[in-house]
């Protein structure tokens, strides 16, 4: 028979590990995924319903376009039958989804307070950096510190352009009203975070490498569903592993090829310099985050507050993207320009913002698909998730703060019916949804910002 590993006792004849057991190797530590042979979760850290919930935000800048965010086709109850063009990607998880009309952040606004208090619901004080209080992810990050690894992961792409140093638009964590929360731009960095890989030549090596021994010994007591478990979560982070060394050696190719390596100011090897790549592997570290359990709040800045970022790889699309939301400015001279950039119509810029929102939208469709096919014991992670992706800006030429462009993914472990649009007959405060999001994810909280009143999403 075999013995039980050290961490594992025996329950009712069967063998049972705790919750925070973890594959441990020569300066590695990997976080297992939620198997059958655990323990229950301790229900004084979990919500209402009794289930593991995770709770993301991912922030874009410069709003979209009016229009472009809509379903094209809901039911009279807000049933999502079909949404519009630049949100296609997202059609086949429409059952998934929640969106909102007529939602919106009145202390908060701009590119600079806009971004800085999209989740403290507070306003912005220029001169003395306060946003009003802690944002909602570190309010969540508190309640679950001696649950997970890590208490909260934040991200964020690196920025391009104008303003990438800019504070107020750098920062959508804030530990408190005058304390921003430093966000990690490196994949690599964010993957040892979470998987302590060891120093020197130790960081090398696998991690998997590391600790395959010790996932041995566990598959030798486990259910064939948790062995099939255990490799699939292994081979996803041995894919994690593979991107990441394929962007360094990609860098280093064009180093010798070029030689101008040493010159050239180049992205640092744990950056992809495709920026689809980049984008997609900062999805995947959510995706490995939350099915590690080794953290179950995360924020993601898939920009800056201002992005000058230029999307030309995208087909059809030429100029920045803070001047293409700005698609009423046709002539390329005004403020918001490159000074070169030009466009014919105001429909041919529209469109190509809106080309660059479709664009983000697939991004997260990515993160949504990946987080469907998880399981666990009693559905899919995406089931036990709740992703929130918007703007701090409706309209970007008009810098509104109302109908903000907002959608929630994800089930939030029964605590949201999705597959609707929520519209009511007065503006909904986003204080309101975080109070909302962070009572179902098991904060006991009574108020947030200047919201006692919590909607109704189940």
């Amino acid at each position: 028979m075999v013995k039980p590993a050290p961490n594992q006792t025996r329950t009712s004849g069967a063998w049972r590990i705790p919750r925070r057991t973890m594959l441990r190797g020569m300066g590695a530590a990997i976080s297992l995924p939620l198997l059958e042979v655990m323990d229950s979760p301790a229900v004084a850290v979990e919500p209402a319903t009794g289930k593991t919930t995770r709770l993301a935000y991912l922030y874009i800048p410069n709003g979209v376009a009016d229009g472009a965010w809509l379903p094209e086709d809901s039911e009279p109850n807000g049933k999502l039958k079909k949404l519009n063009p630049w949100m296609k990607s997202l059609q086949p998880f429409a059952s998934e989804l929640t969106l909102f009309k007529n939602i919106w952040t009145p202390r908060g606004n701009g590119h600079s307070a806009g971004t800085a208090t999209w989740l403290t619901g507070g306003g912005f004080n220029h001169e003395n950096i306060n946003v009003g209080g802690p944002s909602a992810d570190q309010i969540a990050a508190k309640h679950f510190r001696s649950t997970t690894l890590l208490p909260s992961l934040e991200m964020a792409m690196r920025g391009e352009g104008y303003f990438s140093s800019s504070l107020s638009r750098n920062s959508i964590s804030w530990a408190d009203a005058q304390t921003p929360v430093p966000r990690e731009i490196e994949p690599r960095a964010i993957f040892d975070r979470m998987f302590r890989a060891g120093e020197s030549q130790m960081a090398q090596r696998s991690v998997l490498d590391m600790v395959i021994a010790d996932a041995r010994r566990m598959k030798n007591s486990a259910s064939v569903q948790d062995r099939q478990k255990i490799d699939e979560y292994l081979e996803s982070i041995r894919e994690i592993e593979r991107k990441i060394a394929f962007a360094d050696r990609q860098k280093q190719r064009s180093d010798v090829a070029s030689g101008l390596g040493k010159a050239m100011i180049r992205p640092a090897a744990e950056i992809p310099e495709d920026h689809g790549e980049y984008v997609r592997v900062m999805m995947d570290m959510i995706v490995l985050a939350f099915w590690a359990d080794a953290t179950r709040v995360a924020t993601c800045m898939m920009d800056h507050g201002q992005s000058n970022r230029y999307f030309n790889f995208i087909d059809g699309v030429t100029g920045t993207w803070h001047a293409l939301s700005h698609w009423k400015d046709i002539s390329g001279k005004t403020e918001d320009d490159d000074g070169v950039t030009s466009w014919k119509s105001r429909d041919e810029k529209r469109d190509m913002y809106n080309r660059v929102t479709a664009w983000h939208t697939q991004q997260v469709a990515y993160l949504i698909s990946r987080l469907n096919e998880i399981r666990e014991a009693d559905g899919t992670l995406l089931d036990h998730s709740t992703i929130v992706y918007g703007s701090s800006l409706g309209d970007g030429h008009e810098h509104e703060e109302k109908n903000l462009p907002l959608l929630l993914a994800g089930r939030g472990g029964g605590a949201i019916r999705p597959g609707r649009l929520i519209s009511g007959r007065r503006d909904l405060s986003m204080s309101d949804l975080h109070l909302t999001l962070l009572r179902a994810t098991g904060v006991p909280l009574e108020r947030f910002a200047d919201s006692d009143s919590p909607l109704s999403l189940a």
